[in-house]
C-alpha cells in the first residue's frame, strides 16, 4: 500500500475517471478505478481500500444499491458519493445509509482532495478505535474476573449467558467483592462491547449533580448551568450504563431512571424534550434492596425494573480457594509482569485462613502494601499485618461478649453508643476484632461510629 492509502474510483464518465486517476496518484495514493456497480463490488471483495469515489447514476445499478451492499458486507472504506447537482436531496439521503460524505458536480479539484483528505483521517481513527477495542478485549478480558471455585465458575456461567441479552442486571455483593468487574465483564461479552462503557457511584454525588451527571442540563438549567451538557445516557450511545451504589441514589432520580428503562426516552434537566436512548443498565448495591423498599427509599418498581437478572457475588470468605489464584494474579499485576516475589506456604496458609472483610480489595491493599515493605523475593508470615498473621489473637477473646444492662432512661441509641465502646474497649481497639464480638460485619461497625460522629 502507498504512504497516503488506497483509492477506488467507480463512475462511468470515463473523463472524470482518468482525472481524478491522475491527480490522486499524484498525491500519492495508490489507486483503481471501476465504471459499474457489479465491477466496483467485486473489487472492494477481493481489495481492501481506504476510501471510495462512487457516483450515484451507475449504468448497471445506482450508487446507493452499492453503498448498501458494501456497508453490509462488514468492515468497510470510507464511501464519499458524487452527484450531480439535481441529485442533492438522494445524496443526502446516502448520508443516512453510512455515506461519509458527497460531493456535487461539477466539484473543484481542490475541494475534492479536502473531502478526501478528511475521509482518510476519519478511516484511519475508526481503524485505530477498532483496532484498540479488540486490544482490550483480547488482553484484558482474560483476567478481568479470577476465580476458579464451583461457586465463581456458575456465577461466570451466568454472567455469560445474560451478556448476549439486553436484561437489566442487578449485581448484590460486599463492598469490595467485585461488582464493577463483573459489570465490565458482562458488557466486554455483549454485543454492545464496540460501544461504550460508562460507570457512575451514586453514592458519591449530591442529587442535583448527580441528575445532571445522568441525564445531562440545557443552558440555564441552574445557576452554574453555562451551557448545555450531554449527560452519560447521551454519551453512552448504544452502550451499557453502570450505577454503582443503586441503593443510595435519591428517589426523584431513581422515578427518571425508572421511565428511561421503560420507554428509552428521558429528559435533560431543564429541558422541554425527550430524548430516545438505546442504552443497557447494569445496577449493583451492598445493601439489602427489599429492606430499603420496607423504609421506602428504594422504589419497589424500579427494584424490580432493575432485578429482571440478579447476580449475588460470594464474599471471598466463602471462596477460599480462589486465594491462592488471586495472590498470584495480583502478584503479577502490581510487579508489572514479573513473578520473582512469592508467598512462602505458611504465609499462604494464613492468607487463606482470613476472613477478609473487605473481600478482594482488601486482599490487592495487603499485597500492594506488603510488596512495598518487603525488599526480599519471598514473603512469608512476619511481612504479613498483625490481623493476618496473628490469628490466634482472636481466641482470647471472650467466647461471650458481657451482659451490658442499660440504665433507665438510656435511649436506644445511646445504649448503642456504650456497647460500641465497650467491645472496642475489650478488642485493644481492633475493628474486626470488635466486630466479631458485636457480631456483625466491620462495614456495619464502621457505620455505626461514621453515624456516631
Amino acid at each position: 500500500m502507498s504512504n497516503k492509502g488506497r483509492l477506488l474510483i467507480v463512475d462511468d464518465e470515463k473523463l472524470i475517471r482518468w482525472s481524478l486517476d491522475v491527480e490522486f496518484k499524484k498525491q500519492g495514493y495508490e489507486v483503481d478505478t471501476a465504471e459499474t456497480g457489479a465491477q466496483a463490488l467485486s473489487m472492494i471483495e477481493a481489495m481492501e481500500y481506504d476510501i471510495v469515489l462512487l457516483d450515484i447514476r451507475l449504468p448497471d445499478t445506482s450508487g446507493i444499491e452499492v453503498l448498501r451492499k458494501v456497508k453490509q458486507a462488514g468492515p468497510s472504506p470510507v464511501v464519499i458519493m458524487i452527484t450531480a447537482n439535481a441529485d442533492i436531496e438522494t445524496a443526502v439521503e446516502t448520508m443516512r445509509e453510512g455515506a461519509y460524505d458527497f460531493v456535487a458536480k461539477p466539484y473543484n479539484m481542490d475541494e475534492m482532495k479536502t473531502r478526501v483528505e478528511r475521509a482518510l483521517e476519519a478511516h484511519r481513527l475508526k481503524e485505530e478505535v477498532s483496532y484498540l477495542r479488540k486490544f482490550r478485549r483480547e488482553q484484558l478480558l482474560p483476567d478481568m474476573v479470577i476465580g476458579r471455585s464451583k461457586m465463581m465458575k456458575t456465577i461466570l456461567d451466568l454472567a455469560g449467558k445474560v451478556a448476549r441479552s439486553d436484561a437489566t442486571v442487578l449485581i448484590l455483593g460486599e463492598s469490595g467483592t467485585g461488582k464493577d468487574l463483573f459489570a465490565r465483564h458482562i458488557h466486554f461479552h455483549s454485543p454492545r462491547s464496540e460501544h461504550p462503557f460508562l460507570d457512575i457511584n451514586c453514592a458519591a454525588l449530591p442529587e442535583t449533580l448527580l441528575e445532571s451527571e445522568l441525564m445531562g442540563h440545557e443552558k440555564g438549567a441552574f445557576t452554574d448551568a453555562k451551557a448545555a451538557k450531554r449527560g452519560l445516557f447521551e454519551q453512552a450511545g448504544r452502550g451499557t450504563i453502570f450505577l454503582d451504589e443503586i441503593g443510595d441514589m435519591p428517589l426523584v432520580i431513581q422515578a427518571k431512571v425508572l421511565k428511561l428503562i421503560e420507554t428509552k426516552r428521558f429528559r435533560r434537566l431543564g429541558g422541554e424534550r425527550d430524548i430516545e436512548v438505546d442504552i443497557r443498565i447494569i445496577a449493583a448495591t451492598n445493601r439489602d434492596m427489599k429492606k430499603l423498599i420496607c423504609e421506602g427509599k428504594m422504589r419497589e418498581d424500579l427494584y424490580y425494573r432493575l432485578s429482571v437478572i440478579e447476580m449475588a457475588l460470594p464474599p471471598l470468605r466463602e471462596r477460599r480457594g480462589d486465594i491462592p489464584f488471586l495472590v498470584v494474579h495480583f502478584l503479577t499485576l502490581l510487579n508489572r509482569g514479573s513473578s520473582k516475589v512469592r508467598f512462602s506456604a505458611d504465609a499462604m496458609e494464613l492468607l487463606t485462613r482470613y476472613d477478609w472483610p473487605g473481600n478482594v480489595r482488601e486482599l490487592r491493599n495487603v499485597l500492594e502494601r506488603t510488596l512495598i515493605l518487603n525488599e526480599g523475593e519471598e514473603i512469608t508470615p512476619r511481612h504479613l499485618p498483625p490481623e493476618i498473621a496473628e490469628p490466634r489473637e482472636a481466641a482470647s477473646l471472650p467466647e461471650v461478649f458481657p451482659v451490658f444492662l442499660p440504665p433507665a432512661g438510656l435511649s436506644l441509641m445511646d445504649a448503642e453508643r456504650e456497647m460500641i465502646k465497650r467491645a472496642l474497649a475489650t478488642a485493644n481497639g481492633n475493628l474486626s476484632k470488635a466486630a466479631r464480638i458485636l457480631n456483625i460485619s466491620r462495614d456495619t461497625l464502621r457505620y455505626r461510629l461514621n453515624k456516631r460522629r
